[in-house]
């Protein structure tokens, strides 16, 4: 079992002025202070941002000249040919600037590398295709900002290249200073990018297209409100889809976006709500993190991700809802698949006793290549370390790791970079490639580097208030919507209760993962509490402590038409 040490937040501001002077709770502005929203027109923002508070795609480097080499571009009759990505941000940023560049009036096609056969963003093969296609011009998304070699070899065939990324662009550190490598595009997008002056880097690759296609469609007469209106549930899915922080411009993007989503006119939108049975519901993050984006991810994992473009690009219904069937269907194999690896990957620490080990190397031979990350991540979460998943690929052993907050996977893995293929990264995630008979050489070799020291795999659990289940109303959670939508950065209020006293339990569904539990607080007042994890670990905490500290979330359950307060238990010591 991982170890856990809780922090009660201790930021400090005058909550109840602020409750007084924005109509809240004092504890939900307690809850906003705490995600470092400080000031009353940060906190005015925070609640009450809109579209109009959104940043002028002109402030981005680079922006305006690709919007210029577009219009000549179109203008010309040349063609254009978008090369995408496999994953949700990918998928959005090559339809929002297929429909954009397509209502201008350009000659333009697109292609999603396949994760297996092309890999990730551009290569030589890719571009070698689209000269001998004949086209002229190469529009990147959700890539190309590392792509300097194969940007000069499209340059040295006479062809156009304009890149629009929102990755880290590669440097090189030399006695302290770094030394950044731009590729040699027409244009390069990235707020990233050194010299960029965009008030805000943490966008997604879909939205510097759609901000991209708002410069266009302001150049072309069409207005830069339209592209805004047009491409913004589909930005706002991506930011989800490719967790970025729910903070600044994301926060209002996502926020708007949901609601557009709920009330979509894209037909292939509407058939993935609907076969998901979200169809007219109310849609919060979590819908898109957890129900729908993860469809759209199945297709570039175990398929080809043009077919969620094809979704996307669908006319109607009819036509779009046996798409939206398959990719669901698919999202489940993937899920069956997916608790398979997790089981295997469990049973072999078992038998190995690898659990002894600092970082858990796990070789699973027929374990699909394209899901070692996410098993990578469930087995992190269990025991609380870093892990890396190998798999048998064509061409030798690939592998995906996910990483401990303690632990640099990409600094790590270069100190035997010899061992790998290929390999790259940063510090939480990071993929490779190796021959096989370098797996046990590996396994031995990151462990021995390893320097990280016990407490390294405490996990930290930020609570944001010590608060008794009696102050949970309905009131109060009402206003919790406020503080939608909730996320990575910004995150689900946390809240604790000790001396917590097991009354009854009982486990719901077939296979007995969740729990509810009758409780009783210090106070000698009964709650229902709700578990969804390992149920045998928890009651045996319970029968060798007989009280616990409980961290938990609260929020309103609708069962049979009657709506009441849910307590869901989230840590407990």
């Amino acid at each position: 079992m991982k170890q856990e040490k809780w922090y009660v937040a201790a930021k400090r501001a005058d909550f109840e002025e602020l409750g007084k002077k924005f109509s809240i709770d004092p504890v939900v502005a307690r809850l906003i202070r705490n995600r470092d929203i400080v000031g009353e027109e940060a906190v005015d923002k925070y609640l009450h941002g809109s579209l109009e508070d959104l940043y002028d795609p002109a402030l981005m480097k680079g922006i305006r000249e690709g919007a210029e080499i577009l219009v000549r571009k179109i203008a010309e009759g040349k063609t254009i040919r978008i090369i995408g990505d496999y994953d949700i941000d990918g998928i959005m940023s090559t339809h929002i600037l297929y429909a954009g560049l397509t209502r201008t009036g350009a000659k333009v096609d697109t292609v999603i590398p396949h994760r297996i056969q092309d890999g990730y963003g551009l290569n030589d093969g890719l571009i070698r295709q689209a000269y001998e296609e004949g086209r002229d011009t190469i529009l990147t998304c959700d890539n190309g900002i590392a792509a300097a070699k194969q940007v000069q070899y499209a340059n040295e065939l006479g062809m156009t290249v304009l890149i629009t990324d929102h990755h880290e662009v590669p440097y090189e550190e030399t006695g302290g200073e770094r030394m950044y490598h731009l590729p040699p595009a027409a244009a390069v997008i990235d707020p990233k990018q050194p010299g960029c002056g965009y008030p805000f880097s943490g966008i997604c690759g879909a939205v510097v297209a759609m901000k991209l296609m708002q410069a266009l469609y302001e150049a072309t007469g069409i207005g830069g409100r339209a592209a805004l209106d047009e491409f913004l549930e589909m930005a706002a899915f991506a930011t989800v889809g490719d967790v970025m922080e729910l903070v600044d411009e994301n926060r209002i993007l996502v926020k708007y976006g949901l609601e557009k989503i709920r009330r979509t006119e894209n037909p292939g939108l509407g058939a993935l709500l609907e076969v998901c049975e979200l169809g007219g519901k109310e849609l919060s993050a979590y819908h898109i993190g957890f129900v729908l984006g993860p469809c759209l991810n199945a297709t570039g994992r175990l398929d080809t991700a043009r077919r969620a473009l094809a979704l996307l690009t669908a006319r109607t219904r009819e036509e779009a809802l046996p798409i939206a069937m398959d990719l669901k269907h698919l999202n489940e194999n993937r899920k069956e698949m997916t608790q398979q690896g997790v089981e295997e990957a469990q049973a072999l620490i078992e038998r190995e006793g690898l659990n002894t080990r600092k970082v858990l190397v796990l070789y699973l031979p027929h374990c699909h290549e394209s899901l070692a990350g996410i098993i990578a991540g469930r087995i992190r979460e269990k025991y609380g370390k870093p892990v890396f998943v190998l798999t048998s690929g064509e061409e030798g052993v690939k592998g995906s790791g996910r990483s401990i907050e303690a632990y640099s996977m990409y600094e790590e893995m270069s100190k035997c970079k010899d061992l790998f293929i290929k390999y790259g990264g940063h510090k939480m995630a990071a993929g490779l490639s190796l021959p096989a008979e370098h797996v046990r050489p590996f396994m031995e070799r990151i462990e021995q580097e390893c320097t990280l020291e016990p407490e390294d795999f405490v996990e930290k659990v930020h609570i944001d208030i010590q608060m008794p289940f009696h102050y949970v109303s309905h009131e109060l959670l009402n206003q919790f919507s406020l503080l939608e939508p909730l996320g990575n950065g910004n995150r689900k209020p946390l809240f604790a209760q000790k001396d917590v006293e097991l009354i009854s339990s009982r486990l719901l569904g077939k296979s007995g993962r969740v729990g509810r539990y009758t409780i009783r607080d210090e106070y000698q007042m009964q709650y229902e509490l709700v578990y969804f994890g390992d149920q045998e670990e928890l009651l045996a905490r319970w029968r060798e402590k007989k009280k616990l500290s409980v961290a938990y979330y609260p929020e309103l359950n609708t069962f049979r038409g009657r709506t009441e307060i849910q307590f869901v238990l989230q840590n407990y010591l």
